[in-house]
């Protein structure tokens, strides 16, 4: 059997209905190339009995697309690492309990963009030095609390890794990245944060994004409950990247562009429509 382009990885522990209601929106997909490593910690909510009772009504092809590995685990982030074991696809994508496949042909589109790139890439190899085939891949995400598609900065730079970057639901990884190295457990909040930061400054790679919403994404995770020690893992991994001017530079930077006024519009019901849609057209005109 030949590797899928894609491994969905879905980790779980006691999401009651929500386990179900991910991977259903993962089969509803035009593109059928992947497959769904769903790693479940130990359960005891028998939300992983309802799913493979579910799958009991599938077809053979649709049956044969999920895997489930139950084994124990010490966080979200461990058991992601586990995933990734499992996992055959070229390219591996991450994807909560609670959160949903937003467009049904999300998959087709970021695999149409993922065969466009590497064309072009083998076009200009000759040509120069490096070869600009991308290892990562990112689209948008729609925030389900808010209602609102949150766009990514199109452009990854220095800059951009410091003040934010695109969540695991909005990135496809090449398995490379993940087989010389995986997530930091010990970083509780931002290991996802961590491993991008990794991949921009220490392996150079080239990223592209493309205009696609991916992931309806549930919010009212780990992170934003825990702020606080976001912010403290935020200062830790910068410091291993970047240097204390730069950073300086960019916290300078965040504060006179008044970034706090601007999270507060980016979260609040009523402004989060006009602030993401001015962020997206400055995105598109810078």
């Amino acid at each position: 059997m030949n590797a899928p382009l894609f491994s969905i990885i879905v980790v779980s522990l006691n999401p009651g209905e929500k386990l179900l209601e991910t991977v259903k929106s993962i089969k509803k997909q035009k593109f059928t190339d992947y497959e769904v490593i769903v790693k479940d910690g130990g359960s005891k909510d028998g939300s992983v009995a309802l799913l493979k009772e579910e799958m009991q009504s599938w077809t053979i092809a649709e049956g044969k697309r999920v895997r489930i590995i139950q084994e124990p685990d010490s966080s979200i982030y461990d058991g992601m690492n586990q995933a990734c074991s499992y996992a055959k696809g070229q390219y591996f994508y991450f994807l909560n309990c609670g959160d949903y496949l937003k467009e049904e042909d999300a998959l087709q589109r970021m695999a149409l963009a993922i065969a466009d790139n590497i064309e072009k890439a083998a076009q200009i190899v000759f040509l120069e030095e490096q070869p600009k085939e991308a290892l990562l891949f990112y689209g948008d995400i729609y925030d389900a609390l808010r209602k609102q598609v949150v766009p990514s900065n199109p452009r990854i730079d220095d800059f951009a890794c410091y003040r934010n970057v695109p969540c695991h639901q909005a990135c496809f990884y090449h398995r490379s990245l993940f087989e010389e190295r995986g997530y930091k457990p010990e970083y509780k909040v931002r290991a996802d944060y961590e491993h991008f930061l990794w991949c921009h400054f220490e392996k150079k790679i080239h990223t592209q994004y493309v205009p696609v919403t991916l992931a309806s994404y549930e919010g009212g995770g780990y992170s934003e409950i825990h702020a606080k020690r976001s912010k403290k893992e935020h200062k830790e991994i910068t410091a291993q990247y970047m240097s204390l001017g730069k950073r300086a530079l960019y916290k300078a930077i965040m504060i006179i562009t008044l970034q706090p006024l601007r999270t507060w519009m980016a979260q609040s019901p009523k402004l989060a429509g006009f602030y993401l849609a001015l962020k997206k057209k400055l995105y598109k005109n810078g």
